[in-house]
């Protein structure tokens, strides 16, 4: 299906551009979500009377977004979960965790906004990106930890406090040759 995008779409090109995707994909997410519209030929003519117009509000909401950045770029959010002593935690971090905590630092931002590489299941220091604007992506910080103390630590050292206690004595490995059995031999047997 050939649709014109009316936003700039990753991986896919820029506002204006006119391009054929599957129809599904244009059906269930890019026309629903008004990132696109059918390339017909009223369509056409109508995208190319309002493309300066469209272009502009573009560029005023990138400026927008360009602005909130600055202010939110340095930004650390702390988030304290329960998690084991070795720091994996009784549960994730979603990316609506971290909107709330955006939330109630003054910045309205979606949770759809959020991007995650992985799964936020560990204690510790990670970079995280926001989607401000299509051409807007900023990286802060999320600082999760099981106490505030512990979130001062980590943020001042850079590394998650977990135990790592590792035993290269194995005093609590039993070996073979520690255990004895009480078992006749077979020897002992025949001599009697």
């Amino acid at each position: 299906m050939n649709i014109i995008l009316t936003e700039k779409i990753n991986n896919l090109g820029k506002l204006g551009d006119t391009v054929n995707v599957k129809d599904g994909y244009a059906r269930n997410f890019l026309l629903p979500q008004g990132k696109a519209i059918r390339a017909t030929k009223e369509n056409l003519e109508m995208f190319s009377k309002e493309k300066s117009k469209r272009e502009a509000e573009n560029q005023s909401n990138k400026d927008e977004a360009e602005k909130l950045s600055e202010s939110i770029k340095d930004i650390s959010i702390v988030i304290l979960r329960p998690a084991s002593e070795t720091g994996q935690l009784y549960g994730s971090v979603s990316t609506r965790d971290i909107t709330k905590k955006l939330l109630e630092k003054g910045f309205s931002i979606t949770h759809k906004q959020i991007i995650l590489e992985k799964p936020v299941k560990e204690l510790g220091l990670q970079k995280i990106n926001i989607s401000l604007h299509p051409e807007v992506l900023i990286k802060i910080t999320l600082n999760v930890a099981r106490t505030i103390e512990e979130a001062q630590i980590q943020e001042k050292t850079g590394e998650a406090i977990v135990d790592k206690k590792i035993d290269d004595d194995n005093s609590d490995v039993l070996n073979d040759d520690d255990i004895s059995l009480d078992i006749p031999s077979p020897e002992k047997e025949l001599e009697n």
